[in-house]
C-alpha cells in the first residue's frame, strides 16, 4: 500500500497510543459469578471516553449488527422472569477499517419482562461495544485479557477518573 508520510505518521502515531496499557483508573472489579474469583473489567462509559480521545468523537462509529433475544423464562411459581440477549456490534473507524464481536446481557429473577429485555439488550449492546474496541489494541481493553498484567494493575490504588468539565443542572 502506497502511504503518504503524513499518514504513514498518523498511523504510527495512533499505533503507538494503542499498543499503551489502560491505566488503573480505568479499571474496575466485581465479584465473580456465583460468588468465584473477582472479575477485572472497564466499564463501557470509560471505554467510550477513551475511543472519543483516541479517534476523536467524530471518528468512529458504532452499529448493532444482530440483537437477539436468546430466551424469556417465565417461573409460574415466581411469576419472575429470565432473559438472555446476545448482540453484535461494529466499530468502524473513520478510515473504514472495522472490528465485530460478540456480547451478552442477562438477567435472573426480574419482576418485569419489559424492564429485564431493556437491561439486557443495553447490556448486550456494552458488551459487545467494548469487545469490538479491544481488538484495536491494548488501550481500547486488550491489556485486561493478560492476566498477570490485570493482577499488577489492580494492586495500584488511584482516585476515580474525573471529568475535564464540570456542568451544573439548576434545581428549581
Amino acid at each position: 500500500m502506497d502511504l503518504s508520510e503524513e499518514t504513514a505518521k498518523r498511523i504510527a502515531t495512533l499505533q503507538a497510543k494503542l499498543n499503551k496499557k489502560l491505566g488503573p483508573e480505568y479499571i474496575s472489579q466485581r465479584p465473580g459469578p456465583g460468588g468465584g474469583p473477582k472479575l477485572t473489567y472497564a466499564e463501557g462509559w470509560k471505554i467510550i471516553n477513551l475511543a472519543n480521545e483516541v479517534f476523536g468523537f467524530n471518528g468512529w462509529s458504532s452499529s448493532v449488527v444482530t440483537l437477539a433475544v436468546d430466551y424469556i423464562d417465565l417461573n409460574e411459581e415466581t411469576k419472575r422472569f429470565s432473559v438472555g440477549v446476545s448482540a453484535i456490534v461494529r466499530i468502524t473507524l473513520r478510515d473504514g477499517a472495522y472490528h465485530e464481536d460478540v456480547g451478552y446481557g442477562l438477567l435472573e429473577n426480574s419482576k418485569s419482562k419489559g424492564a429485564a429485555l431493556d437491561k439486557c439488550k443495553k447490556e448486550a449492546v456494552t458488551d459487545a461495544v467494548k469487545r469490538a474496541l479491544r481488538n484495536f489494541g491494548n488501550l481500547l481493553g486488550n491489556c485486561l485479557y493478560d492476566k498477570s498484567y490485570a493482577q499488577e494493575v489492580i494492586k495500584i490504588k488511584v482516585p476515580p477518573v474525573c471529568n475535564h468539565f464540570t456542568f451544573y443542572v439548576a434545581h428549581s
